[in-house]
């Protein structure tokens, strides 16, 4: 049996490596340059205002724990210039901490028709959608709105996204989101969200169109949820987002993406916090789109280049390769953050694109092996399909868990 310390199986080794670097940086360059085409055919849409299409819609507020800013995050929903428009909080307990907080912008904003649903939330392994089914008949609106805690908007919100929905067939409308956050932990993956997470929507909008929602804002005619079977068809499903744009998608209806882009206010901090995250999302999109999944390998670009460099740190062509590659991969960043998505955090902190992309390579990575995620609090078991199952609090979990991974979009979704 040849052993792997033999020379020319170490060199075989090698040349190989080198044969899928310069393969990843070649498809990575490639796709960096198509998603700047992508931002610019998306960023340069002409308004559509239609001031006869103003339909009333009922926005939900799903709650669970403080996020920051809460207050001026809910505020903004009630700032709409829009003729007609309900507000619904929800929780599953009247102890959640989000609820003093609702009830001292209701008292703040007597003239916006807001709601609170506390305790009804119904038994769903997804707990976020228990919620929302509790939210549901409260609702007055033929349109219904789902925008998570964690996002805050500006006063022509509601009248931006409602635009597409004045187009025969659409359905489901969804909108970009730009991330803030504090914290070196949580500022690198405010970073990702927005150089890497958005310019593959963008992306996936050109070439299959848009076929998800994003919990930045999700706005569905009432008729067609009812259809779908209500909030309840996605009680089981981890990427509830996700579901939320693709069932309707599947079933015939148009999903656009609105023009506007609202803020993120990511509420992670400690590194344990961002890993549970981000092994969550990789390993729900591995769970529902495996190939998919696997193909994210020829965007790894820095990856690639750093280990191109390594192999052949004296080569002309290596150093060339690394050069173009990084290059791209800064000029997309700046290009969908900055100048697309007006995040001008992400601009003063480009220079971190390549580590959060070692980061995120180990997450991918990661996203291959085990099928434990936690969310909230929550300690789930990820089936196929991304379907979840065995919830149970993961403190209360830890001592049979031992060393298995916890993990924490979707995105489709989102935040």
């Amino acid at each position: 049996m040849t052993s792997l310390a033999h020379p020319t199986v170490v060199h075989t080794i090698l040349v190989l490596a080198r044969a899928l670097a310069i393969l990843v940086c070649t498809t990575s360059i490639l796709y960096y340059a198509f998603a700047i085409y992508c931002a610019r055919d998306f960023f340069r849409r002409s308004p559509r205002f239609r001031t006869e299409f103003e339909p009333p819609i009922s926005i939900l507020k799903p709650l669970h724990g403080l996020d920051p800013e809460a207050y001026d995050n809910f505020a903004s929903f009630c700032r709409q210039r829009y003729p007609r428009f309900q507000l619904l909080f929800g929780a599953e307990s009247a102890e959640d901490p989000a609820i003093p907080i609702a009830r001292r912008v209701a008292e703040d904003h007597p003239d916006v028709d807001i709601a609170i649903v506390v305790g009804k939330a119904t038994a769903s392994a997804n707990r976020k959608v228990g919620c929302l089914a509790s939210m549901l008949p409260e609702a007055k609106h033929p349109y219904i709105l789902v925008s998570d805690s964690d996002i805050r908007v500006s006063t022509d919100f509601l009248k931006v996204l409602v635009e597409p929905m004045a187009e025969p067939g659409v359905g489901v409308v969804t909108c970009l989101y730009r991330s803030a956050s504090r914290g070196v932990v949580g500022m690198l993956s405010a970073l990702g969200l927005s150089t890497d997470f958005q310019p593959s929507v963008l992306v996936a909008r050109k070439i299959e169109g848009v076929s998800f929602g994003m919990g930045s804002g999700i706005l569905i005619r009432r008729s067609i949820l009812s259809t779908l079977g209500g909030f309840e068809a996605l009680e089981n499903s981890l990427a509830d987002d996700y579901q939320l744009g693709n069932l309707p998608a599947r079933a015939g209806h148009g999903v656009e993406l609105a023009r506007c882009v609202v803020d993120h206010r990511l509420g992670v901090r400690r590194l344990r916090e961002v890993i549970d995250h981000q092994l969550r999302w990789n390993r729900g999109t591995r769970a529902a789109r495996p190939g998919g999944y696997t193909g994210l390998l020829l965007t790894q670009g820095v990856p690639a280049a750093l280990t191109l460099l390594a192999l052949d740190s004296a080569g002309l062509f290596s150093a060339i390769a690394f050069s173009l590659t990084v290059g791209m991969r800064l000029t997309m960043a700046w290009y969908v953050a900055v100048r697309g998505l007006g995040d001008r955090a992400a601009g003063r902190r480009l220079w971190l694109v390549p580590l959060r992309d070692l980061f995120g390579l180990a997450m991918w990575i990661g996203g291959f092996f085990g099928s434990s995620i936690v969310w909230r609090g929550t300690r789930y078991r990820l089936l196929r399909g991304g379907l979840l199952a065995g919830d149970r609090t993961a403190e209360g979990a830890a001592h049979s868990i031992g060393t298995s991974r916890a993990v924490s979009r979707a995105s489709a979704s989102a935040p």
